[in-house]
């Protein structure tokens, strides 16, 4: 017996209405992932790290391998600021770019933005002409218990929201903030330039005991914390 036509068309509705709502679902998704694209090929704006421009960098750089080695053997707090570490960058990095891409991609530099808390890590490239940067959070997180005190590196730098503390922010390409899991497309690259400095690193990260990181500044203390012990009431 042939179905009514009525029935027919309400049985029909609901299978037009699955079909234009994964056709909504797909449009959208093809429209965040333009807009995706479109910001990770916009650099970011480096104009407000100190150094980075060259007439603001200082006259002198310091000798970052020296201060931090007499701070250990002193045992005195040292910090520096986001401009000289900025003048030091320019001026012991060697920028170049290596591998099958080399002869489309220069290595224009290496750049650090110090905000409360964290920092950022900048590689700025230029790809056939066209400026392109990417960036990686870092947080320095310490522990202490019976055998000393514990630095950690961590790759984030916070949450997207006060709200929404999960996925981390892991850094930037180009303006767009990605998660912390993108970072894995990069991290060869910022292996290859920890090489260049290695006994900065140690001395600055590895061997001081309190490491602070603010706006604009790096404040690093080679002075264990005393321990004040008082009597149960």
């Amino acid at each position: 017996m042939a179905k009514p036509k009525d029935e027919e068309q309400e049985q029909a509705k609901p299978r037009g209405c699955v079909s234009r709502l994964l056709v909504l679902g797909l449009f959208l998704a093809a429209v965040g992932l333009g807009f995706a694209l479109y910001f990770m090929a916009q650099p970011q704006d480096l104009s407000d790290i100190k150094g980075y421009r060259p007439d603001s960098r200082d006259i002198l750089r310091r000798d970052f391998r020296k201060m931090f080695q007499t701070s250990l053997d002193r045992s005195y707090p040292v910090t520096v600021t986001e401009c000289e570490i900025n003048t030091w960058l320019a001026e012991v990095v060697r920028t170049k770019q290596t591998g099958l891409a080399a002869p489309y991609v220069t290595l224009t530099g290496m750049w650090v933005r110090l905000e409360n808390g964290y920092a950022e890590l900048v590689m700025e490239r230029s790809i056939m002409g066209k400026p392109f940067t990417v960036s990686m959070f870092l947080q320095v997180a310490q522990t202490e218990d019976a055998e000393g005190i514990h630095t950690e590196v961590k790759l984030h730098g916070g949450g997207y929201h006060e709200y929404l503390p999960f996925p981390k922010r892991g850094g930037r390409f180009g303006k767009l903030a990605v998660p912390q899991g993108f970072l894995v497309l990069v991290l060869p690259a910022y292996k290859n330039f920890a090489k260049i400095c290695p006994e900065e690193i140690e001395l600055g990260f590895e061997k001081m005991a309190r490491i602070k990181i603010e706006k604009g500044r790096l404040t690093l203390d080679p002075r264990v914390p005393t321990r004040t012990v008082t009597n149960p009431p």
